[in-house]
């Protein structure tokens, strides 16, 4: 059961890799704009099953804890992350802001049941490094007149990997709610784009089509398929793996002809399996020992 749902909140990271490719296919929509579309569109298939089981919408009714947690994890770490774009270099902002794997496999230490191995954190690591490699191709430079851009990269970080631990606490809530954080999180940032942005539309049926895409896959079922993993599967592997995502879509973009391969991709390839197959050691383990006991 575990390995199971391990494996679903994975498809969510395979998810993520195509986020880059299609956002560069979708044209030149303004962030938000895209994140309230695309939100839109990743809360259907919650609405279908709503409309096809009724019932199942009294799921909405949480907490205000849960409802805090699950709108701040998501439009929280968009705007972050967008505010981090605007405010400093887009290779140092984003690399700060993907330390969110690392913090979650740190922070699993503190959740009920979950031991911190040696093997987590150096995976993590390796997957930090290659991710460092894939980024900053062309060299890292923080400067500090960009501050607060950094500093909001770090809330960015905090953000996501706060609310994936906190997710954990809240295994007994349906991951029917995403349905409402997706919702909620497609108003906010629709306000946010009319206060702050210029309209941009698609010019084409492909990019609309991205658009389209993006809803269905990266911003929409992926959350519902990473809610399910981290409530109900190894979050430490879960967190080490993560960092798959910037490598998987770094080979997409170059299949694609958007990126030439190098042999710094090649090693961040190696650093990021080789970290992601260390820190899975419990599960790797787990089939050979069952099969052992019988």
């Amino acid at each position: 059961m575990k390995t199971r749902a391990t494996l679903i909140g994975f498809t969510a990271i395979l998810m993520w890799s195509f986020l880059a490719l299609m956002t560069a296919a979708s044209g030149t929509m303004p962030p938000f704009q895209l994140s309230a579309i695309t939100f839109a569109i990743g809360s259907l298939p919650g609405i279908v099953t709503f409309a096809m089981k009724p019932e199942r919408i009294r799921q909405l009714r949480q907490p205000a804890k849960v409802w805090a947690t699950g709108v701040i994890g998501l439009f929280g770490y968009h705007f972050l992350y967008f505010t981090a774009l605007r405010n400093a270099p887009a290779v140092e902002a984003g690399l700060i802001a993907y330390l969110w794997p690392l913090l979650i496999v740190v922070g699993s230490a503190l959740l009920p049941g979950e031991r911190l191995r040696w093997y987590h954190v150096v995976g993590a690591l390796a997957g930090l490094s290659g991710t460092v490699l894939i980024v900053a191709k062309n060299g890292i430079d923080f400067d500090p007149a960009y501050g607060f851009g950094y500093l909001a990269a770090f809330a960015c970080a905090f953000t996501w990997s706060g609310y994936s631990l906190l997710t954990r606490r809240f295994e007994a809530v349906s991951t029917d709610v995403v349905t409402g954080f997706c919702l909620a999180t497609s108003l906010l940032s629709a306000l946010c784009h009319l206060g702050l942005e210029t309209t941009v539309w698609p010019e084409s049926a492909s990019q609309w089509a991205a658009v389209v895409g993006l809803g269905l896959f990266p911003v929409g079922l992926a959350f519902y398929a990473w809610d399910h993993g981290v409530k109900n599967g190894d979050i430490q592997i879960l967190g080490a793996s993560s960092y798959a995502a910037p490598l998987l879509s770094t080979l997409i973009l170059t299949l694609f002809g958007f990126a030439e391969p190098s042999l710094r991709i090649a090693i961040a390839c190696v650093l990021i399996t080789g970290g992601a197959i260390l820190a899975a050691q419990d599960m790797i383990r787990r089939p050979a020992k069952a099969k052992a006991d019988v």
